[in-house]
């Protein structure tokens, strides 16, 4: 438990415990998504992640990481930034035809996965943009909860839950908040839980790949002896591919 002031934390005590629910709803689906990751990795493809809003977190923990995989490709637009404009972005994450615009711009293999961080899944960019990698074949895991999604407006057509290859569900409420617990106003838990679920994701690809003999392409901390060496080779590497690591 976490304390403050010598007594047991109230919020502390509440994330806690749904990271642990999280970790066990999701055991068996996170198995399914290391096993697509490590087939995207021996096939050398990316590992796409994308958000909108405040989503865009959980892709940043996915990107350019100490310990993280290096062969990430964030599907980000300038006008879903929430630090470009809190009312552009929140337009941008609403405008129909916008994901279909953002996928087509990557150069595809034919071996990529597709994460896609939405907490409520309802707007139409995550939304279409499931639909669009699914038609051009490529497998998307979508982290959401369908508990946020069902008390939320509709406005795609459908959920980011229904068009997904595997879901990981953050098992958040309704708005996205969750203190105090009888009527709940404010301490979100969705950032927590996507990345938590993005490192158990991580570590069960690391054993995955030890078992296997499977070398992982994975950043360094630059602020550790041979990070910049190690780091630089990777960059090398994937630059090419992933124009946010110029």
């Amino acid at each position: 438990m976490t304390r403050l002031g010598g007594t047991v934390d109230p919020y502390g005590e509440v994330a806690l415990a749904h990271l642990a629910k999280v970790a066990e709803h999701n055991a068996d689906a996170l198995d399914d998504a290391a096993d697509l990751v490590l087939a995207c990795v021996r096939a050398d493809g990316l590992v796409l992640t994308s958000g909108a809003g405040h989503s865009l977190a959980a892709v940043a923990e996915t990107f350019f990481r100490a310990g993280g995989l290096a062969c990430v490709r964030p599907l980000v637009h300038d006008d879903l930034q929430v630090f470009r404009g809190a009312r552009q972005a929140t337009a941008a994450e609403r405008r129909s035809g916008l994901a279909a615009e953002v996928f087509a711009s990557v150069p595809r293999s034919g071996h990529e996965v597709l994460f896609i961080f939405s907490n409520s899944g309802v707007n139409p960019f995550p939304v279409e943009l499931a639909r669009v990698a699914l038609d051009a074949g490529c497998p998307v895991v979508a982290v959401t909860s369908p508990t946020s999604s069902a008390g939320a407006p509709r406005r795609a057509g459908g959920l980011l839950a229904q068009h997904a290859t595997i879901l990981l569900d953050t098992l958040t409420g309704p708005g996205d908040v969750a203190y105090p617990t009888d009527s709940p106003v404010t301490a979100s838990l969705s950032t927590l839980c996507n990345a938590f679920l993005w490192n158990l994701l991580l570590a069960r690809l690391h054993d995955r790949a030890v078992a296997e003999g499977v070398e992982l392409p994975r950043w360094r901390s630059s602020n550790v002896e041979g990070g910049d060496a190690a780091n630089a080779a990777l960059l090398d590497r994937y630059g090419p591919r992933v124009p946010h690591l110029g």
